[in-house]
């Protein structure tokens, strides 16, 4: 499918590596040409398309999203995923190795999800691959096929096809991956301290909270961090709740030892006393904490303790959750956990940010820039810059909305944000220079890890779109 005619996207708060200011953005066959001055003669007869005061972002890089297809597409799918993804800004997702079925710890499984996903992505996307009890001869095969770097649990991951790895098995793939240069990314808690926690059912958020301690993180990740410095793997500990973990990280820093991390829109923008009984729709693991934790963790934001802030996207259906609105029991310890939230985190975000001070370059340093540094695509993704894929966001960062459960585009329309007022409302997003329709064929690519740091390769030949054939419907408008 051919790029649209050369273009020139115009703000008057464009926002470039080097800060924020009035720009025109030079659009050729999906790649930013130029970045020139704000109504520059250069602009010549493209085609414009004048944001005024609507602010310019570069598309967000969301690492950590599970779109749970095959096997479990009634959770979710490529197609509302990505979906809602570029309804929120995010231009480029990582896919996640479980709960889709089979997971992704073969090169058989890797290339059953491809085939699934042809033709249904609104956004680029690339894969994860996972690592697991017995499956040490597939990562090299696995990182071959161009996954992004391995996902290991230090405890149950919930289904039992992707077990978590623990002693022999967690040092045997830390040193397999730091053999293939591989990046290993960490669900951090500790089983046995989990198993020592109070497990009390029912509806009251506080119980289980107690149930998912902060001891548990803090403990797997100092038992992570010597296995790292055991093996000379590289690694990142996912979705950090609590604040607890940060001198461990800073010291490994200090000691040499390859570690990042991240956080999530939730809990930085939640707190523990303000769920209330039975809304299970606030269960993740780890938890959303109390408020005095989200306070540290914005500090150390703040201060670039973390690489990425990123979704974790995780939806299932509702009678999965035990909603009571759905029927359910809004049993706490029961109910399936996960936040879906992948439309919904750079206005949430955004309006905690802006609260406390922060910028929009923050806000596009957290979610686009860090996490395409992460993944190695700093050289397409992440930032508006010449050669960069021309992936956009017109963003306007006083617009305010109401969370409305007909307004989400993800398969099953269940997230804690309902009812929320946020500020930040994304108007426009571009794919590699053009505007994402979702009433249109999709033409997101796949994408595998780059070979230098510097380039992504697409599974698709370059000026070529992805199979058009969607296996959902899409509604009929211009995100």
């Amino acid at each position: 499918m051919p790029f649209s005619q050369p273009t020139v996207i115009r703000s008057r708060r464009v926002v470039l590596p080097d800060g924020e200011r009035p720009a025109d953005v030079l659009i050729r066959d999906g790649k930013i040409e130029q970045v020139v001055a704000h109504g520059s003669p250069a602009v010549g007869d493209r085609h414009l398309v004048d944001l005024g005061d609507t602010a310019l972002l570069p598309g967000l890089v969301d690492t950590h999203v599970h779109v749970n297809e095959p096997g479990r597409t009634e959770w979710e799918g490529f197609a509302t995923a990505t979906r809602a993804a570029a309804a929120g800004g995010v231009t480029t997702i990582i896919d996640m190795p479980l709960n889709s079925i089979p997971p992704t710890t073969t090169v058989e499984g890797l290339l059953t999800k491809r085939k699934t996903a042809e033709g249904q992505a609104w956004v680029d996307l690339g894969f994860w691959g996972g690592a697991v009890p017995g499956n040490v001869a597939d990562l090299e095969p696995l990182h071959r096929e161009g996954v992004f770097g391995f996902k290991s649990f230090l405890a149950p991951s919930g289904v039992d096809e992707f077990p978590h790895v623990e002693g022999p098995d967690l040092e045997a793939a830390l040193a397999e991956q730091a053999r293939i240069g591989a990046l290993a990314i960490i669900h951090a808690e500790d089983p046995t301290v989990l198993a020592a926690a109070p497990q009390q059912p029912g509806v009251h958020y506080r119980d289980f909270l107690a149930s998912r301690p902060a001891d548990a993180e803090t403990a797997a990740v100092a038992h992570l961090l010597d296995a790292a410095r055991r093996t000379g793997a590289r690694v990142h500990i996912l979705h950090v709740s609590s604040a607890a973990v940060l001198p461990l990280l800073r010291r490994a820093r200090e000691d040499g030892v390859q570690v990042t991390a991240e956080t999530c829109p939730h809990y930085l923008t939640l707190a523990a006393d303000q769920v209330p009984d039975g809304d299970t729709a606030f269960k993740c693991c780890p938890p959303i904490r109390d408020e005095s934790n989200r306070d540290a963790l914005w500090e150390a934001l703040g201060r670039g303790e973390f690489i990425a802030v990123v979704s974790d996207h995780s939806p299932s259906t509702p009678d999965l959750k035990l909603l009571p609105e759905y029927g359910g029991s809004g049993d706490f310890a029961a109910a399936w956990g996960g936040i879906a939230s992948l439309q919904l985190g750079l206005p949430a975000v955004w309006t905690e940010a802006r609260r406390r001070g922060h910028t929009l370059a923050d806000v596009v340093r957290w979610m686009s820039a860090g996490p395409a540094e992460l993944v190695g695509l700093t050289g397409t993704k992440g930032a508006i810059a010449p050669g960069h894929d021309a992936d956009l966001v017109a963003f306007d960062p006083d617009g305010e909305f109401a969370v409305r459960a007909s307004g989400l585009h993800h398969r099953n329309p269940v997230t804690p944000y309902a009812g929320r007022t946020l500020t930040g409302s994304v108007r426009s997003t571009w794919l590699r220079g053009r505007e994402v329709d979702t009433g249109a064929r999709p033409f997101g690519r796949q994408l595998t890890r780059p070979t230098t740091p510097a380039a992504a390769t697409s599974a698709a030949p370059a000026g070529t779109a992805a199979p058009a054939t969607s296996a959902a419907t899409a509604p009929s408008d211009r995100v």
